[in-house]
């Protein structure tokens, strides 16, 4: 047994008693936000019938297909069949780092059969001893085992950096799930509003198209001149070739929302064949502070996580510096006459290890790898009070969208209403020659315009909506029984 200094002897005793592990504590750092959102007040002031609540917040837009397709997203998104996979991966590497601390143990048996020449100088000098057998037999069996003594904790260290990271990826998982779901609502709500556009444009041409009737008719009896004809036909092209250009963006919609349900495209089509009105945006009610975003965002959570298991790999390479234990032992039992001569009390053999490893001229790279764990943690902890930025200015932006969209929405809605009323004053007027077709014509332009606005107003503000609802970390309920840890 190797013979050791009292003052390594008392180092290792106190080590192993108090359970020490070398490296920083880690501490979830503090991160200055703003007391409250900016845009909540506003929000607040919106005049809407249905309220949200942000677990289940896509079933507050009352559209039954919309709740179909999120659970579909949910249930068969490959992006979160991914997610699963790789928490499925960190669990593993959880397992391993969990079984690094304990001993290991292995059952080991042979048996060989040997024939041995006669013709080399040893086979000779036995070849001549009396009674000499060629064929030689050997059986052995054993029970080994070994642990190394985590004194100071370098394995510990590593079993706390895999347990972060796999809380990490369970957050991942979750932040992904919220995503998809977030963004299969926005698709939806598109190809309402592409719908809606497009009913607007074809409402058009057939208004158009009458005018143009009227006025070719007024030219067969000579009241109107065939520029006018060619001005109408002109207006009528130019609101059909929008036609396609929307038909095409909805076609790329549908497709798209077929993706995130994990279809080939067309799957769905004929549910969506169907126009329906662009769902109404609920009322945003518990949206929190900016401070809540670090408890409620799983991708917020994913990056805290991550650089917890960085600030323990820093503790796993500092305890390179210390030697490393380890207790080893085998029981067992050989022979070389017969089988049945192998488990008896001559046959058997024990041993007994205590090892030592100790990288003492290797502190080079020790060092090297203490500065690099201590880079990444410094690269984690900037991209954690990034990301929480980030995510306070999602949110912002989020809620300014949904108010101004809305106000712009209410505005151009006032703004249809009178345009449609001086299209149809317009157009009598025309008939009565008191004014050109050209007034005629600005007028269904300024119609088509305010309209195809106001409806990209309604579709921006539900959108935005959404955008608030996944900024919030909308979605999710952690449970004390989960493995993602909010703090």
């Amino acid at each position: 047994m190797f013979a050791y200094p009292r003052s390594l002897v008392l180092l290792l005793s106190a080590a192993v008693l108090t359970g020490c592990a070398v490296g920083p504590e880690y501490r979830q750092p503090e991160i200055a936000l703003s007391p409250v959102f900016i845009g909540q007040e506003a929000v607040d002031r919106r005049q809407v019938l249905q309220q949200a609540d942000l677990t289940n917040w896509w079933a507050a837009f009352n559209d039954p297909l919309l709740e179909r397709f999120v659970s579909l997203a949910q249930e068969q998104n490959l992006d979160i069949a991914q997610a699963a996979a790789r928490v499925a991966q960190s669990r593993a590497g959880l397992g391993a780092a969990n079984a690094a601390l304990l001993p290991s143990g292995q059952i080991a048996g042979e048996a060989a059969r040997a024939y041995r020449s006669v013709e080399t100088p040893l086979g000779q000098i036995l070849n001549s001893a009396p009674g000499f057998d060629r064929y030689g037999s050997a059986y052995e069996t054993n029970v080994a085992a070994s642990w190394e003594l985590d004194v100071f904790g370098g394995l510990r260290r590593g079993r706390e950096a895999a347990w972060a990271e796999y809380q990490a990826s369970e957050a991942g998982a979750v932040a992904t799930r919220l995503a998809v779901t977030a963004q299969t609502a926005d698709i939806y709500i598109t190809v309402r509003g592409l719908q809606a556009r497009l009913d607007v444009a074809r409402r058009q041409v057939r208004t158009q198209q009458d005018l143009l009737a009227t006025i070719k008719l007024l030219h067969g009896k000579g009241l109107a001149a065939e520029l006018q004809v060619r001005q109408a036909e002109g207006a009528l092209a130019q609101v059909q070739a929008s036609v396609p250009v929307l038909e095409a963006g909805l076609d790329a919609a549908m497709n798209a929302l077929d993706l995130m349900l994990g279809s080939p495209p067309g799957t769905h089509r004929a549910e969506l064949a169907e126009t329906r009105d662009i769902p109404a945006a609920p009322q945003i009610v518990a949206t929190g502070t900016p401070a809540d975003l670090l408890r409620r965002r799983p991708d917020l959570i994913a990056a805290e996580r991550r650089l917890a298991a960085s600030s323990a790999r820093i503790g796993g390479a500092i305890a390179e510096y210390y030697p490393k234990l380890s207790l080893s032992g085998l029981i067992g039992s050989a022979t070389s006459v017969a089988s049945g001569n192998l488990f008896t009390s001559g046959a058997g053999q024990a041993a007994g290890v205590l090892g030592l490893r100790w990288r003492l001229f290797d502190f080079g790279r020790i060092d090297a790898q203490i500065d690099l764990a201590k880079g990444q943690e410094a690269e984690l902890l900037s991209a954690y009070r990034l990301a929480a930025l980030r995510a306070t200015e999602d949110v912002e932006n989020a809620l300014s969208s949904l108010v101004r969209r809305e106000e712009q929405a209410a505005v151009l809605t006032r703004g249809v209403d009178a345009f449609s009323r001086a299209r149809d004053a317009s157009f009598a007027a025309y008939q009565k020659g008191v004014v050109s077709l050209v007034e005629v014509l600005q007028a269904d332009e300024n119609l088509l315009r305010a309209s195809d606005a106001h409806v990209q107003a309604q579709t921006e503000s539900v959108r935005a909506a959404v955008a608030a609802f996944k900024a919030l970390g909308g979605g999710w309920q952690a449970r004390e029984s989960d493995a993602l840890v909010v703090r």
